[in-house]
């Protein structure tokens, strides 16, 4: 019975990482990175997190292709027309397996508060990119708060901060049926997913301007980070 359920997850993630492909949402590459993130989810975390994790991706995508050719005219449109690769999917993606693979063993709610805060600040992260380049009036670094070019490595706007909020309340609703502790789960997933957004910008802004990580490596501190503050945030509070 087990490997039959294991068999059907396989074959939905197969179907899903080759619809990313088709619709020239990931490469190759990256398709197959995301079957492998995604069976991993759902092996490990169930339904929810896996939800979530879907969400995310089919949000990013809808952003990243929003008003694109507008964005390729600004020079901030995302590399290859919108099409990402393993390193992305493993960037935004690996944070959250870790913490549910931890939560599978120990079985404590803190660590699907970090699983969903990685979650959240990932989906956070790309419309506040994404949507923030369109709608966001006079950027300014997040370091001095100097005035900034949209698309700025450690550049926020008023608008892509409101999008970062949105998109990390999305991400937190999937995690209140697995606890108890709405509330808290709420506020802990929400709260970690939007200081790990801004830990994204931060990190931009000082190590990946210098070539010390580079935009995959960039969102995975960022992701790990904000999952760590999230399940602080619910083990403190608790």
């Amino acid at each position: 019975m087990m490997w039959g359920r294991v068999a059907v997850d396989v074959a939905v993630m197969a179907v899903l990482g080759l619809g990313a492909y088709r619709v020239r949402a990931l490469d190759k590459k990256g398709s197959l990175a995301a079957v492998l993130v995604g069976l991993a989810v759902v092996e490990f975390g169930g339904l929810y997190p896996f939800l979530a994790m879907l969400s995310f991706v089919v949000l990013g995508v809808l952003a990243t292709k929003y008003r694109f050719s507008e964005k390729a005219k600004m020079g901030v449109a995302q590399s290859r027309n919108g099409i990402r690769g393993w390193g992305n999917v493993f960037g935004n993606g690996l944070p959250a397996v870790i913490f549910l693979a931890v939560e599978y063993l120990t079985h404590r709610d803190v660590f699907w508060a970090a699983s969903f805060a990685a979650i959240a600040t990932a989906n956070g992260d790309t419309l506040a990119s994404e949507l923030g380049k369109v709608f966001g009036k006079k950027p300014r670094m997040i370091t001095s708060l100097k005035p900034a070019k949209p698309g700025t490595n450690g550049a926020v706007s008023l608008a892509g901060e409101l999008f970062a909020l949105l998109g990390v309340l999305f991400i937190a609703l999937f995690a209140l049926p697995l606890t108890s502790r709405d509330v808290l789960m709420l506020v802990s997933v929400a709260t970690g997913g939007w200081i790990g957004v801004n830990i994204d910008s931060l990190i931009g802004a000082t190590l990946e301007v210098r070539g010390i990580t580079n935009n995959n490596s960039t969102n995975f501190l960022a992701s790990l980070l904000g999952g760590m503050i999230g399940g602080a945030i619910f083990y403190f509070l608790a």
